[in-house]
C-alpha cells in the first residue's frame, strides 16, 4: 500500500480520497476549505497544515483543483509541490484544465524528476462516491502503468489516451458533446410538451431509437422517466451549471487555438453562460430545460 497526498478534498476529491483510503492506502490530505478538510477527515484522511507538507512524505501526489492557473502554480516554483515532493514522486492531476496547462504541468514535473500524469475525470459527485469515474489519462507508457492501480481504486474505467495533455483533450471533447446533448434532448422535451406530448411517450421512443444518448436515458432533464436523475430532487447539482460552462469554455479555448469548427459547441457555450448569468451556476446542468421552457421566444 502506498503513501499518498491528495490537494483538493472537494465535491470531487473528498470521496476519491475516501476510496483511496478504502482500498487501503494512507491518505494525507490538504485543502483550504475547512468544512472539506473536517469532511475529509471523517472518511480517514490524515491532514496537513499545507500542501507541500503533504506531500513531502508522499510516493504518490494526486491534485484536483479549480483551473489550469492553479494546478501549474501550486506545482511548480521554488516553494511548490514538485520542489517539495522526494525524487521519482509520481504526480496524478486529476483536475480538468486547458490542455497548455496540463502539458506545462508534465514539462515541469519532468524537470524536477517525477513522474506524472494527466488524469481528469467523467461521472460526476455520484461516480467519485461510488468510485465509478471514468479517467480518461495522457502522459508516458510508464507513468500510466504506475499510475493506473490508483485511478482503479476510484474508477471503473480507465483509459490511456496519448502523450501530455491527451487526457485534458479528451475530457473537453467528451463534455462538449455532454453539453450540446443535454441541450438537444431538453428542447426536444419542451417541444414535445407543447405538441402534447407526455414525458414518459418522448421518452420511450427516444430512449429506444436513434434519438437514444446518455443525456437522456442516464440523465433525463425532466422529473419521471429516470428516477435517478437530477430532475428529481429540484436540479440539486450533480454536476453543476458552472462546471458545464468551464469545460464548454475550455473546449472553444481550444478550438481557437487548434482552428477547429464547432459551431454547435459555440452555441452550447452562450446558451449555459446565458443560463448560469440568469442565477443557476450551483444548479445541475440538466437543469437548462427550465430555462429553455421559460424563454420567451415570441
Amino acid at each position: 500500500m502506498a503513501s499518498i497526498a491528495f490537494i483538493g478534498l472537494g465535491n470531487m476529491g473528498g470521496p476519491m480520497a475516501a476510496n483511496l483510503v478504502k482500498a487501503g492506502h494512507t491518505i494525507t490530505g490538504f485543502d483550504l476549505s475547512p468544512a472539506a478538510v473536517a469532511a475529509a477527515q471523517a472518511r480517514g484522511v490524515n491532514v496537513a497544515e499545507s500542501a507541500t507538507a503533504a506531500v513531502a512524505a508522499a510516493e504518490v501526489v494526486v491534485t484536483m483543483l479549480p483551473s489550469g492557473k492553479h494546478v501549474v502554480g501550486a506545482a511548480t516554483g521554488a516553494e511548490g509541490l514538485f520542489a517539495a515532493a522526494r525524487p521519482g514522486t509520481l504526480f496524478i492531476d486529476s483536475s480538468t484544465i486547458d490542455v497548455a496547462s496540463a502539458r506545462a504541468f508534465h514539462e515541469a514535473a519532468k524537470a524536477a524528476g517525477h513522474a506524472s500524469v494527466d488524469a481528469p475525470v467523467s461521472g460526476g459527485v455520484g461516480g467519485a462516491e461510488a468510485a465509478t469515474l471514468t479517467f480518461m489519462v495522457g502522459g508516458t507508457d510508464g507513468a500510466f502503468a504506475a499510475a493506473r492501480p490508483y485511478l482503479e481504486a476510484m474508477g471503473r474505467k480507465i483509459v490511456h489516451c496519448g502523450g501530455a495533455g491527451a487526457g485534458q483533450a479528451a475530457k473537453i471533447c467528451n463534455n462538449m458533446i455532454l453539453g450540446i446533448s443535454m441541450i438537444a434532448v431538453s428542447e426536444a422535451f419542451v417541444l414535445g410538451e407543447k405538441l402534447g406530448l407526455s414525458h414518459e411517450a418522448l421518452y420511450e421512443v427516444a430512449s429506444t431509437s436513434s434519438g437514444q444518448c446518455w443525456s437522456l436515458t442516464t440523465y433525463c432533464p425532466v422529473p419521471g422517466p429516470v428516477p435517478t436523475s437530477p430532475a428529481n430532487r429540484g436540479y440539486q447539482p450533480g454536476f453543476a451549471a458552472a462546471l458545464m460552462l468551464k469545460d464548454l469554455r475550455l473546449s472553444q479555448d481550444a478550438a481557437d487555438t487548434a482552428g477547429a469548427a464547432t459551431a454547435l459547441g459555440a452555441a452550447a457555450t452562450a446558451l449555459y453562460t446565458a443560463f448560469a448569468e440568469a442565477g443557476n451556476d450551483g444548479k445541475d446542468f440538466s437543469g437548462i430545460v427550465e430555462w429553455i421552457r421559460d424563454r420567451d421566444d415570441t
